[in-house]
């Protein structure tokens, strides 16, 4: 649990094997965190995101990071908390992070990072976020050097280290 690390900042711009992108199910880029990461990569994530033909909620698929300093983009599509269709939303939230988990250690990567997925436009409730990223972020982190866990807003980072500061103390 120790190589664990919530941090606030600019997921764009972290030297890891891979960042996880908050993606839409065409993959083909779109607002907050997806936008960024497309802007940023170029047009060589566009063109291998196009064959790729779209990601389903809850599943991940990965492609190099081109011009990010990260090596590889793993895609997941968390779902939409709004929709009034979807039964198993923390389940499939869950699965965003197995998935990408099991996509990095299938491809060897050894340090990732991952946003609040599904927390922006998509309305995932913070302490619905946090608890599934670090409880993923726990039972995976024997796989790995380095977990980061990159938080945009100062009231989401204060969530996320106020969880996992209670399951260290809890473990003390």
């Amino acid at each position: 649990m120790n190589n664990i690390e919530i941090i606030i900042g600019d997921i764009t711009e972290l030297d890891v094997d891979a960042i996880v992108n908050a993606a839409n199910q065409s993959l083909l880029g779109g607002g907050g965190v997806d936008g960024a990461i497309h802007r940023k990569a170029g047009i060589e994530l566009d063109l291998a995101c196009k064959e790729l033909c779209g990601c389903q909620v809850g599943e991940a698929k990965i492609t190099l990071g081109y011009n990010l300093k990260a090596k590889h983009i793993i895609h997941t599509v968390a779902p939409k908390w709004f929709d009034v269709r979807i039964n198993n939303k923390e389940e499939l939230l869950k699965n965003c992070y197995s998935n990408s988990y099991k996509l990095a250690k299938e491809n060897n990567l050894k340090t990732i990072a991952f946003p609040c997925l599904g927390a922006g436009i998509y309305q995932v409730p913070i302490d619905i976020s946090a608890k599934i990223s670090i409880d993923e972020a726990i039972k995976n982190s024997d796989s790995f050097d380095k977990i980061y866990l990159v938080c945009f807003k100062e009231n989401d980072y204060s969530i996320y280290n106020q969880y996992l500061n209670n399951l260290r103390n809890l473990l003390l």
